[in-house]
């Protein structure tokens, strides 16, 4: 009788219940049985190649800190300094040795909390990068000051936190670009096999199809269900799995179905084990959100609690400073721009230059939003009255040629200049820079409640609304912008819908 070169469970060896159900047959060998150490590592190349990455990564991150490190220290002594060049690359290598164990050794427990030392399916791009390093800089900043140490400037955190991010980020780029050309020549994928109902099995195809390099290569199916017609090709039962397994050199199996029956799955994954395959599950919306589940100790249960995505702990922390330093540095930058449109204001018509609109804020809490004043002094009685001409659907108020306006208004509403008086909410602590945009009272009274989930945080003077079609978006699609922002949050992503608000504004896309 033959047997498979590792030791499997022979194909004849297996057997099938009344039920239908797999059974496998012992046998003398099983590749779940322990080698020794070497051999295994040997035998096993995955392990080679995540030793490779690791190592690989660990060491693009170590150049990449001790460069930003360096050009910081180097241009400080060049320009205030007065140093020629060749003392002071010695002195600035120099300095750079003294902080260097201290902020890689940061760096790297930080990124591998964010998976950033993952295999590439799971690891991060460029927005975890960036708030990845902006949090090694802010716990450097309070190490710093808590081990009393003096400074004349800042300069060094934030000029090394700016080459950092251009270095580091350059660095994993260029990583993830060559590996892929490598792995790609090499020829490598891996044969996969895909088990589940015939809609799932569909849907997962196309896609593994879709993913660039398309380093999983399906080699056909073995679905529950009447057979999809998905291209692969339909490899038998689940009762034919080992034999499947075997024939066709399958590496993992991909259980592409939410509702795989349970006895069965167990069973699969004992046969793929005993063979050396792995078994990977494609998410359902569950497992989705179980990724961001907290697991609770002490229970007879194993149980994972679903947190609300709310900014919290070093996040806030993050994002708070964020916040302050920017919203402080554009009013400074700004304040001759503020002062010439208070003048405007306050010439063109009767009435108070700002406008203090009571909006709820996070959790619900009002708060005084503050605008320049667009409209006529008594503008807010006609509200009622103008409701009839409301072109926004939802619990959005809009109306595009608003009489209430008045033409110094018109002009700031239409490059939302209106809105920069909000810089000193977001000193206050009562809004961010970005954020869910915060809605009048009249809008949110009409919100369902699966709207207000965008009230976990802090609202922002701008958002994902403002970057993707502003007032042209419906109001179910302007909430799950906010939904989307809210589980992808990041100081890069903040950065980007920053930028991004520039050009928005100035095309005047959506807005009224």
């Amino acid at each position: 009788m033959h047997r498979v070169a590792n030791g499997a469970l022979n194909v004849d060896q297996q057997h099938e219940t009344g039920d239908g159900t797999l059974v496998p047959a012992m046998s003398d060998r099983d590749v779940r049985r322990k080698r020794p150490p070497a051999l295994s590592f040997v035998l096993r190349m995955a392990t080679l190649r995540k030793f490779m990455r690791i190592v690989s990564l660990l060491a693009l991150d170590f150049a990449g800190v001790w460069l930003a490190l360096f050009t910081a220290l180097l241009l400080k002594l060049l320009i205030k300094g007065n140093h020629e060049l060749g003392p002071a690359l010695r002195l600035a290598s120099g300095q750079t040795e003294d902080f260097l164990a201290f902020a890689y050794l940061v760096t790297v427990l930080l990124f591998a909390r964010s998976d950033l030392y993952a295999d590439r399916p799971r690891r991060p791009g460029l927005p975890k990068i960036v708030a990845s390093l902006f949090q090694v800089t802010l716990v450097a900043l309070i190490f710093a000051l808590a081990s009393g140490q003096d400074f004349s400037s800042y300069y060094i955190f934030y000029a090394s936190l700016g080459f950092s991010i251009l270095y580091v980020s350059s660095f994993r780029w260029l990583h993830t670009e060559v590996t892929g050309w490598l792995l790609s020549r090499a020829g490598y994928t891996r044969r996969a096999l895909l088990v589940g109902s015939g809609k799932h099995i569909d849907q997962v195809a196309h896609a593994l199809a879709a993913t660039p390099g398309k380093e999983i290569e399906p080699v056909g199916y073995i679905s529950l269900t009447p057979r999809p017609d998905n291209g692969l090709r339909s490899l038998g039962s689940l009762a034919d799995l080992g034999a499947v397994l075997e024939r066709d050199r399958v590496q993992e199996v991909i259980i592409a179905d939410p509702d795989f029956p349970q006895e069965q799955a167990v069973e699969l994954v004992d046969v793929c084990h005993q063979r050396g395959v792995d078994v990977n599950i494609a998410p359902s919306t569950m497992e989705i959100l179980v990724q961001r589940a907290e697991f609770v100790p002490g229970q007879s249960v194993p149980l994972f609690k679903l947190k609300p995505p709310v900014f919290d702990g070093i996040d806030f922390a993050v994002k708070r400073t964020f916040d302050l330093i920017g919203s402080l540095l554009l009013l400074t930058l700004l304040s001759p721009l503020l002062l010439t449109l208070s003048l405007a204001v306050k010439l063109s018509s009767r009435g108070p230059v700002f406008y203090r609109s009571t909006r709820p804020g996070i959790g619900g809490l009002p708060f005084d939003c503050l605008k320049f004043r667009t409209m006529t002094d008594d503008a807010g009685v006609s509200d009622e009255e103008l409701e009839a001409l409301n072109e926004a659907d939802g619990a959005l108020f809009k109306i595009r040629d608003d009489p209430r306006i008045t033409p110094v208004g018109r002009f700031l509403r239409r490059f939302s200049l209106d809105e920069l008086p909000q810089l000193v909410n977001v000193v206050r602590g009562e809004m961010s820079l970005v954020g869910p945009r915060p809605l009048p009272l009249r809008d949110f009274e009409k919100l369902e409640e699966w709207h207000k989930k965008r009230y976990l945080v802090l609202p922002g003077i701008t958002g994902l609304w403002q970057v993707s079609g502003r007032s042209e978006l419906d109001f179910d699609d302007l909430v799950r912008l906010d939904f989307l922002y809210l589980e992808r949050w990041s100081v890069a992503l903040d950065l980007v819908i920053l930028l991004k608000t520039v050009p928005a504004v100035f095309t005047q896309r959506g807005a009224f």
